[in-house]
């Protein structure tokens, strides 16, 4: 063990079981302040006295500003960020990471495996939003910095909730032991209107403008498989067994929405994953407003068919569950067992479906982009990355996708992008 490693472990040991005892605090730094780094936030806090929101960053100051004041409003006691701990910039994370004990990233997924990686080799425990990286390049990042993490014994956990609701849990134990049969097709659904819509402010450029508004551009998010479809595709891997697809194919583009604040993603897309044993997952998600929307993971057996998120099970062993379904917050348990695992030396790690899941949710997103099938093979071996690359953005750089004559960016077009 060399001196580095042997100080972050025993640092890090001494701080749990001070945890432990209750005579400690957490220092929980929040790298990306939009509605999801407030939310997890608020997660974090809600999971213990204890914890202590310490330090916070973002691409913009006054999203900095602005998500500190509302959050002591609502958590005077346990917010302790001064001015001189407010960050702002693409190496914000940096310095969040080093005032931290644990680290929330819920930033432009981009930068999910570089912050991942940077806090983990820092001695640092992660929670990190989903989805865990928009290509093969950050994937592979992923892979190792949790890897990492379970040498040195610290904690990552996914914000694929999912996995921590209760009432999931049960229902899918119930799938497992053969409720429903044999899964012989399982559809997932998530359509819904756009979100997170940021317009240019005056004075912008054009990098900040997209980092700003980084749902809308592909390079940032991932676009809307991985950034919603993973939560439903993380679901049916978890129905089968944590199985991942052999091939998937998809269909994809934008049909409906126009206007510069969009950026260069699809409005729809639809993806058939072929799983071992001839299972057949078919996957949709659309952001157009005034349509019909729906949020759904239908598993369809031999015996039966499982709607998950209702909770209920029908055929031969119909079942539904019968404790509180409102009442129940996956977000707030997630942190709950992140912080447990903190304070008593119980290290979590979340990295075998976080990049499993991810996987899956490429495949689907590079297939609708391309045209092409994907093989689970090819995206595993792929290198490729959405340039620039997430440790040379710079607010100076000039983003790899501009607006055209009309303000409109151009989007991928099937059967003539070539990507991986």
């Amino acid at each position: 063990m060399t001196e580095f490693n042997r100080r972050t472990f025993l640092s890090t040991g001494i701080a749990a079981t001070a945890y432990a005892a209750g005579t400690g605090t957490i220092r929980v730094g929040v790298i990306g302040c939009g509605g999801r780094g407030e939310a997890a936030a608020m997660n974090a806090m809600n999971a213990g006295k204890d914890i202590r929101i310490v330090a916070m960053g973002d691409l913009l100051l006054d999203r900095v500003q602005e998500k500190r004041t509302s959050l002591q409003l609502k958590y005077r006691d346990q917010m302790d960020v001064p001015n001189e701990r407010c960050f702002h910039g693409f190496d914000a994370y940096r310095s969040v990471i080093a005032a931290s004990d644990a680290v929330i990233i819920a930033n432009a997924a981009k930068f999910h495996p570089l912050h991942l990686k940077t806090a983990i080799t820092a001695g640092k425990h992660v929670f990190v939003e989903k989805p865990h990286a928009i290509d093969p390049y950050g994937i592979h990042m992923v892979r190792e910095a949790t890897g990492e993490a379970k040498r040195r014994g610290l904690s990552v956990v996914s914000g694929l909730q999912s996995r921590y609701h209760p009432g999931y849990r049960e229902t899918m134990e119930r799938v497992h032991n053969g409720a429903i049969g044999e899964i012989v097709a399982i559809q997932e659904t998530w359509l819904r209107p756009p979100y997170v819509l940021y317009p240019r402010r005056p004075g912008m450029t054009e990098m900040l403008y997209q980092g700003s508004n980084q749902y809308h551009f592909h390079w940032l998010s991932g676009d809307d498989v991985p950034q919603t479809l993973i939560h439903n595709l993380d679901r049916s891997s978890w129905a089968l067994g944590n199985a991942a697809p052999l091939t998937a194919w998809g269909m994809g583009g934008r049909s409906t929405l126009k206007g510069e604040i969009y950026g260069s993603v699809f409005d729809h897309h639809s993806v058939l994953y072929d799983f071992p044993k001839g299972v057949r997952v078919y996957a949709y998600c659309r952001t157009i407003p005034e349509c019909y929307n729906e949020n759904s993971s239908l598993i369809l057996g031999t015996k039966g068919r499982c709607d998950l998120l209702k909770l209920r099970i029908e055929g031969e062993h119909a079942w539904e569950h019968s404790g509180p379904k409102s009442k129940t917050n996956a977000y707030d348990l997630e942190h709950v067992a992140f912080f447990n695992s903190i304070r008593d030396s119980r290290p979590i790690n979340n990295g075998d479906y976080m990049v499993r899941s991810t996987l899956i949710t490429l495949m689907g997103q590079f297939s609708c982009y391309t045209g092409k099938q994907v093989s689970w093979q090819q995206i595993n071996e792929s290198r490729f990355c959405y340039a620039p690359k997430p440790e040379d953005c710079r607010l100076d750089a000039v983003p790899p996708v501009k607006p055209g004559p009309d303000g409109i960016y151009p989007v991928f077009i099937p059967g003539e992008t070539k990507l991986l």
